[in-house]
C-alpha cells in the first residue's frame, strides 16, 4: 500500500518480523473500519485513508496519499487538521482554530469540534475529531491516526433548541433570558471600549383596551406584527426582545441618544403607517406605541440596571405625557426640572437625577 513502507522495519536478513505482520493488520482493519480514519506519518504525509473517510468527505483516497493535501477534504483554504497539531506538538494552536477542544491527561492527543466546509460535498458539516500519535519502542513518532464523526444533525437539533429556549414563542423575538444574557454582554463590552449603549423599551398603547375590544387572537396578531415592523427596522448588531406582555425592548450596540431616538420615531412611524385600527373609544382610531430611549457610555461602578431605569423612566413619561411618543431618559428628566421649578426642594432632587 503506497506509503507504508516507512511504517515498516525489514529485519537483517530482509523478512518481515512479526510486527510489521501486526502493522500490516492493523493498517487493513483501518481501511475497513465503518469510522471514518486517516493516518499521517511523520512529515505529516497521509498514509491511510479509509474508505469510510472517502465517504465521508467525497475525496479519494487517491488524491491525497503521499501528500500533506489532506486539509482540502474539510476546508476550503489551506490550514492545519488537529492530525497536523499533533504531529507537531502544537497544542497552543487548537485555540485559534476550533471553538471547542481538548487535550488529553499525558498532553499528546487532542480531541476538537468544529464546523467543516466540505468542499467536495458543497455542503457544510460539524464533525468531532480525535487524533493521536503512534510512537515505536524508543518513543519516536512513527504515525498520527485521527478519527472524525458526523454530528451535523445532533449539533442541528441542539441549535435548534438552544433557538426554542430564547425565542418568544409568540412573535420570534429574543424572549427576556436572551435579553438578559445580550445585556449583560454588551454592557461588558461597551464599558472595555467606552462606546455608548442604547436602551429602546416600547410599549404598545392601550394594549388591554385592544384585547378586550378584538380579543386575545387578534391581540396576538397585533404583538407579531410590531415584533415584525420592529426585526426589519434592526441593524445586525441589534437585539430585539419581547420584554413581557405588550412591552419589547432593542438593545443598540455602540448607538448614542441621536440615533436611539432616530430608530425609535422610525418604529413608530412605521407602525402608524399599518394602520391597525384600535377602535377603543378611549383612545385614538389606530394602533400606536410609546418608547423610552435610554443611553449610557459604561465606566467603573455602573451597573446594566442603570441603563434599564433610565429607558423605563423615560417609557413611563412617554405614556404620562400622553402615548404616541417617543421620549428619552435626559428629556423626560429636564421636563421634570421644568415643572420642579418652584416647588420647594423638588428642582434640587431634579438637578441631581439630571446629573447622574
Amino acid at each position: 500500500m503506497a506509503g507504508l513502507t516507512g511504517m515498516r522495519t525489514l529485519s537483517a536478513r530482509g523478512s518481515i518480523k512479526p510486527s510489521d505482520v501486526a502493522q500490516s493488520y492493523a493498517v487493513r482493519l483501518m481501511q475497513h473500519l465503518v469510522v471514518p480514519t486517516f493516518v499521517l506519518n511523520p512529515k505529516r504525509e497521509v498514509v491511510v485513508w479509509n474508505r469510510a473517510c472517502e465517504r465521508l468527505t467525497g475525496v479519494s483516497a487517491s488524491e491525497v496519499i503521499g501528500t500533506r493535501k489532506h486539509w482540502r477534504a474539510f476546508y476550503q483554504q489551506k490550514r492545519f487538521c488537529v492530525a497536523d497539531l499533533v504531529a507537531l506538538e502544537r497544542p497552543d494552536l487548537l485555540n485559534s482554530l476550533y471553538p471547542e477542544f481538548t487535550v488529553s491527561a499525558h498532553g499528546l492527543g487532542f480531541s476538537a469540534e468544529n464546523w467543516c466546509v466540505m468542499p467536495k460535498l458543497g455542503n457544510q458539516l460539524y464533525l468531532t475529531i480525535d487524533a493521536g500519535p503512534i510512537h515505536d519502542e524508543d518513543g519516536r513518532l512513527i504515525a498520527v491516526v485521527e478519527t472524525l464523526r458526523d454530528m451535523t444533525d445532533q449539533k442541528r437539533a441542539e441549535s435548534a433548541l438552544k433557538a426554542l429556549a430564547s425565542s418568544d414563542g409568540l412573535t420570534g423575538l429574543g424572549n427576556r433570558r436572551s435579553f438578559d444574557q445580550a445585556l449583560s454582554l454588551e454592557w461588558a463590552r461597551a464599558q472595555r471600549t467606552r462606546s455608548p449603549l442604547s436602551l429602546l423599551l416600547v410599549d404598545v398603547d392601550h394594549f388591554k383596551l385592544y384585547n378586550d375590544l378584538h380579543g386575545h387572537q387578534k391581540g396576538d396578531d397585533c404583538l407579531r406584527a410590531v415584533a415584525s415592523a420592529m426585526a426589519a427596522g434592526l441593524r445586525p448588531a441589534d437585539v430585539g426582545a419581547r420584554y413581557g406582555g405588550e412591552e419589547f425592548a432593542v438593545l443598540m450596540p455602540d448607538c448614542g441618544p441621536d440615533e436611539a431616538l432616530a430608530a425609535g420615531e422610525r418604529l413608530r412611524d412605521t407602525i402608524a403607517s399599518l394602520g391597525l385600527l384600535h377602535g377603543a373609544s378611549e383612545t385614538g382610531p389606530l394602533v400606536t406605541l410609546s418608547i423610552g430611549v435610554g443611553t449610557e457610555v459604561p465606566v467603573e461602578g455602573m451597573n446594566s440596571d442603570l441603563l434599564v431605569a433610565r429607558a423605563d423612566q423615560a417609557l413611563y413619561a412617554a405614556k404620562r405625557g400622553g402615548r404616541d411618543r417617543v421620549l428619552s431618559a435626559e428629556r423626560a428628566l429636564s421636563s421634570f426640572v421644568e415643572k420642579a421649578e418652584g416647588v420647594p426642594g423638588a428642582a434640587r432632587k431634579a438637578r441631581r437625577l439630571l446629573a447622574r
